[in-house]
């Protein structure tokens, strides 16, 4: 039986361990140190198809990573989980020149060909849009596509981990090649998939690699109000604050984009109370929270802004990912499933060459 570990236990390493859970001769063990993982602080809003990203690449991937939640839902009902992660209670896109909204439109009706997910769209006047989402304003016309959806990040990671059943050991450790195989904590594996987004150079630098991913802090309040908002679409607006609605009442607010902060994870209200005052004029209804909470993650960038996924140059049998940014709600699946399938040697639907690791991962000096 080979043994198989994943360092790193957010969406892309909990996709992979679900995914290779379900192959008898795998011994699986996932290894996480449970410190500011961007997928417990996310907004996780799935709607790629509006992006304007010139990046066909990264566009493929989004769209085929909104696609594979269907396949992803089917999955974990088989294995018996609530799938009350994932709500497709439809997107507004709110621009500031409204004029704008119209090219979007015809942009979503051209992809909505081979992403048929999309489903209706509509340029939708207040009093239409508040059908839909009582007391939204500010606005004179919103585009709005009901194929968008919202996830619980941390729920559907919860959901994954149960359904695969595997060892995780919450720990922070180290990789160390051998002769044969990989020795993390006090165990030989055969193979790895390095799944800790921001944190991949502390596991490959000390192995003489240079690593082009930095963090980006991301700060995101939830607010609890009195009236049930599962079937509410999710807001984005322009600018970097979105509105996700979700059942009982919860609303988050987010997220910040703060790229001189490294791994700092320290609540920052004023950031927060920035956001709540942009968000305000839009849904004065936050004003009359009942609680306020807040999330911070760090996310994964390259200098580029483009992820990454593939076997490690020099280390066989190593596989890793990163780089996905603010949309690894979306791209994580999928990638996750890929780093399953590598391990596997099973089918891709995303060719890993498009997406080339030794980008950004070099090695720079032999051990």
């Amino acid at each position: 039986m080979k043994k198989v570990a994943i360092i790193g236990a957010g969406i892309v390493g909990a996709t992979a361990a679900y995914y290779l859970s379900k192959e008898a001769d795998l011994e699986v063990t996932v290894f996480d140190h449970g410190q500011g993982q961007a997928t417990k602080a996310t907004a996780g809003i799935i709607s790629p198809w509006f992006s304007k990203r010139r990046n066909k690449a990264w566009y493929k991937m989004a769209r085929l990573g909104a696609d594979f939640y269907v396949d992803l839902l089917a999955d974990l009902e088989k294995s018996g989980q609530e799938i009350d992660f994932y709500q497709r209670s439809g997107v507004f896109l709110l621009k500031k020149d409204e004029t704008k909204l119209e090219e979007l439109y015809q942009l979503a009706l051209q992809r909505r060909e081979e992403s048929p997910l999309i489903g209706q769209l509509a340029i939708l006047d207040p009093a239409s849009a508040n059908e839909l989402f009582p007391g939204l304003q500010g606005f004179d016309h919103l585009l709005y596509a009901s194929g968008g959806a919202r996830v619980d990040g941390q729920l559907l990671v919860t959901r994954l981990l149960e359904a695969s059943q595997v060892k995780l050991v919450k720990e922070k450790v180290t990789l160390t090649p051998l002769a044969s195989g990989y020795q993390i904590g006090e165990e030989v594996f055969d193979q790895v998939i390095l799944a800790t987004g921001a944190w991949l150079g502390d596991l490959l630098e000390p192995l003489g690699y240079a690593v082009d991913v930095r963090p980006q802090k991301g700060q995101l309040r939830d607010y609890q109000l009195g009236q049930d908002m599962e079937a509410y679409p999710v807001v984005m607006p322009e600018g970097e604050w979105d509105l996700i609605p979700f059942a009982g009442g919860k609303l988050s607010l987010g997220a910040t984009h703060e790229n001189d902060m490294g791994f700092d994870l320290t609540v920052e209200e004023t950031l927060l109370q920035q956001m709540e005052e942009a968000a305000l004029p839009h849904y004065p209804v936050l004003s009359k929270a009942t609680s306020r909470t807040e999330r911070v993650g760090i996310r994964a960038y390259t200098s580029d802004f483009s992820p990454f996924f593939g076997q490690v140059p020099g280390l066989s049998d190593v596989y890793a990912a990163s780089g996905l940014g603010s949309s690894g709600l979306t791209t994580g699946p999928i990638i996750g499933y890929h780093l399953a399938q590598l391990i596997q040697g099973g089918e891709l639907t995303l060719d890993p060459l498009n997406y080339p690791i030794e980008n950004y991962v070099k090695r720079v000096k032999r051990e």
